[in-house]
């Protein structure tokens, strides 16, 4: 995984905080908390690792959260 860098553009926000949320009701807090990026995706998605400050990871199962991380 890419390191994590504390870019102050991030919010002060724990992603834990999403796990087991609706993914609906967790885009829509993590919005207000201030992440100008939200991206969903499938728990098994294949993705780059490059990290984006500011944006907040959520996998999504069956319409809940069951991960979330910076970058």
């Amino acid at each position: 995984m890419a390191p994590e860098s504390a870019d102050p553009e991030s919010p002060q926000d724990d992603p834990e905080r999403y796990v087991g949320l609706a993914a609906d009701d967790a885009e829509r807090r993590a919005r207000e908390q201030g992440w100008s990026t939200v991206r969903t995706l499938a728990p098994d998605a294949i993705i780059t690792m490059e990290f984006l400050s500011g944006r907040l990871n959520l996998a999504v199962r069956d319409g809940t959260v069951v991960r979330s991380w910076k970058g």
